[in-house]
């Protein structure tokens, strides 16, 4: 026997939701979906009436639905908001080069103006080249870092006041993880934040309308409402850490749907003892970009790559910030250290 639907309670279910366990038709998951996203921007004050808003697309199913949404609710809400997409080309052959096309079909699709920003446009090195350099296990530290000052460099472009992200609930609950097993307080504080406010000069603030989103609706309002989205995992991310974190959360749900909230919650809710030293936040001497050292992380890893020192950004190597700053040249044991890739 049929299923009905447990909110219209006459429509056939089509699906139970990970998230609450409530058997819905498509119609009623459709909209439970959109309006909590709602609800998360309306209680966090997310925007502002006549704001410009930058969407951060890679062609994935998380930035996708997240400019189908914000479409849909700012026309269905009145949000007065101007929506555009800022896209990142990392440079990987194969991957990249593939989800762009999705972010131009998703323009046209969505009629919104679209800002794609390089790698090598901006740093002189593509993904593919760095990786021939670093090998595999530290690639991810690379582009995490180049990509966060890429699409804060796109958003400056655009002149947006905000920039919005795809990330959703796994991925929240993933990154308090992380930064509980690696004992980093400082982003522990910040990582659950769903805004983050302006931190300076050519730093744009940011927000997660998706963070209290299942990863897992997410695919199943990407696969009901037939949405253009790119599915394939990029090429050099099989030994990130986060994969490992992942793979946790995932155990943890399939016990316990309700770890991922929960996990969330108590990051919300963690308090830092008082006394305890935290970094202060200042700019980078070279860029001028938001950074608690004399040289940001990005400007760091530049260096490194530039001077054929692929590990100078891997690691604590601050000692090194003030020989790079006045251009000194390294010790031959520095050197030979900083050349040293595991592959």
């Amino acid at each position: 026997m049929p299923v009905l639907c447990s909110s219209c309670s006459e429509k056939r279910a089509v699906l139970k939701r990970p998230k609450t366990g409530h058997s819905l038709c498509k119609a009623c998951f459709f909209w439970a979906f959109e309006e909590e996203v709602h609800q998360t921007i309306v209680a966090a004050k997310l925007f502002r009436p006549g704001e410009t808003v930058g969407i951060a697309a890679s062609g994935g199913k998380d930035s996708t639905v997240l400019a189908h949404v914000m479409k849909l609710l700012n026309e269905r809400h009145g949000y007065g908001l101007e929506l555009m997409l800022i896209s990142v080309d990392e440079g990987i052959t194969g991957y990249r080069d593939d989800s762009l096309e999705t972010v131009k079909r998703n323009q046209q699709q969505y009629e919104l103006p679209l800002k794609i920003v390089s790698y090598e446009e901006l740093y002189g090195w593509t993904m593919d080249a760095i990786v021939k350099q670093v090998g595999l296990k530290n690639n991810c530290t690379f582009c995490g870092v180049f990509r966060r000052q890429a699409l804060d460099r796109g958003a400056i472009m655009l002149k947006v006041d905000k920039i919005c992200t795809g990330h959703n609930a796994d991925d929240v609950a993933e990154t308090v993880l992380m930064n509980i097993l690696r004992g980093d307080i400082a982003r522990l504080r910040r990582c659950t934040a769903i805004s983050t406010a302006s931190e300076g000069d050519g730093v744009v603030p940011r927000c997660k309308p998706l963070k209290y989103a299942y990863e897992k609706e997410i695919v199943l309002y990407a696969y009901f409402k037939k949405l253009d989205y790119f599915s394939t995992e990029c090429i050099y991310s099989p030994n990130a850490y986060r994969g490992y974190a992942r793979t946790f959360l995932k155990d943890l749900e399939s016990i316990r749907p309700s770890s991922i909230m929960d996990i969330i919650h108590s990051g919300e809710n963690l308090s830092v003892r008082e006394g305890v030293k935290m970094p202060v936040q200042g700019t980078c001497s070279r860029c001028g970009y938001i950074s608690s050292q004399a040289l940001c992380k990005s400007c760091v890893l530049l260096e490194g790559l530039n001077r054929g020192l692929p590990k100078l950004g891997i690691g604590k190597h601050h000692r090194l910030h003030e020989k790079i700053l006045s251009q000194q040249p390294l010790t031959e044991h520095e050197q030979r250290k900083l050349k040293s890739v595991d592959f």
